[in-house]
């Protein structure tokens, strides 16, 4: 278990992200319709990526799940580990690295929203999962910043 209270906290609030980021995955980012008239189909990162794999788009399928999916976790799995003292903290700027991949997700996720809107062919709403996405992905880059911040105050 970490030593500090700080510590304890940080690892506390990184593993709640374990849950979170799974939660997140399958909730609605937006929901799209082609005409108004019609009812809205929500659309989330596991559906997105199942339909880029359907539709042909196994590479971008495969770097979506990447920066959605695999930098996410890792960065959270190694976080904890550093938490523990079970892996070196010398790997904490790769894990601020694998947050930023995360977080290029999340801005490649509003620029599609943001097209989508802009063709004006149909209607496209924000949902909560992309907030809470993006929470995760910001929690997580926090995280990581203050358990560096405290890593290097104790050094």
């Amino acid at each position: 278990m970490p030593r500090s209270s700080m510590l304890r906290l940080l690892f506390g609030l990184n593993l709640s992200l374990l849950v979170l980021f799974p939660l997140a995955w399958g909730a609605p980012l937006m929901r799209a319709g082609l005409l108004p008239l019609f009812g809205l189909s929500e659309v989330s990162v596991l559906s997105g990526l199942s339909a880029l794999w359907q539709g042909g788009e196994a590479a971008l399928a495969i770097l979506v799940a990447l920066f959605a999916l695999v930098a996410p976790m890792a960065k959270t799995v190694l976080l904890a580990l550093i938490h523990l003292s079970r892996a070196p903290t010398r790997l904490l700027p790769a894990l601020q690295l694998l947050g930023k991949l995360a977080m290029a997700d999340v801005f490649l996720i509003a620029v599609y929203i943001t097209l989508a809107k802009g063709l004006a062919v149909g209607r496209v709403e924000t949902a909560w999962g992309l907030w809470l996405f993006t929470a995760c992905v910001l929690a997580s880059l926090g995280i990581g910043i203050a358990t560096a911040r405290h890593i290097r105050k104790q050094t």
